[in-house]
């Protein structure tokens, strides 16, 4: 089915399905903070160098990183939800590195943490290509399905 239609009609099938997926991924690790907030916190702390995150800070975290992936979902305002997800999951992925996950592959589950790159490949192709993903709530809901966006 997908194989008769054109190029230019399967790209936004194709981005459609990279938003799902990515939006899949990053909703359980934002499930994981509401459930597990201390895990999350030994998290940023270990990672990112923030101390002393409690629970309330981490659901606040949690809940405009859902906000956040539902728009993105959604695809709303994808210049900004789309640049935001593929900023939030670049520096989730170089966090990684400065503790040598990358360096030392095989020890440990560190070969997990190299799934990333090519989610931040995802995410990265779905932020260049936004103008061409048209299969978007918003776009149909405004019917203006096909008409580029403008920057925004």
């Amino acid at each position: 089915m997908f194989l008769t239609l054109k190029n230019s009609d399967r790209i936004p099938i194709v981005l459609l399905v990279i938003r799902h997926t990515i939006f899949i991924a990053m909703g359980m690790w934002t499930t994981d903070k509401f459930l597990r907030p201390d895990h999350a916190a030994a998290i940023f702390d270990h990672y990112y160098g923030l101390v002393g995150v409690g629970k309330n800070i981490v659901y606040v975290l949690a809940t405009a990183e859902a906000a956040l992936l539902i728009a993105f979902l959604l695809g709303l305002k994808p210049r900004l939800s789309y640049g935001l997800v593929l900023i939030l999951h670049g520096i989730s992925t170089l966090a990684s590195y400065q503790y040598q996950q990358y360096l030392h592959p095989f020890e440990n589950n560190n070969l997990l943490f190299f799934a990333a790159w090519p989610m931040l490949a995802a995410c990265f192709a779905l932020y260049i290509l936004r103008d061409l993903n048209t299969w978007r709530i918003c776009t149909n809901l405004c019917n203006c399905k096909n008409k580029v966006e403008s920057n925004t």
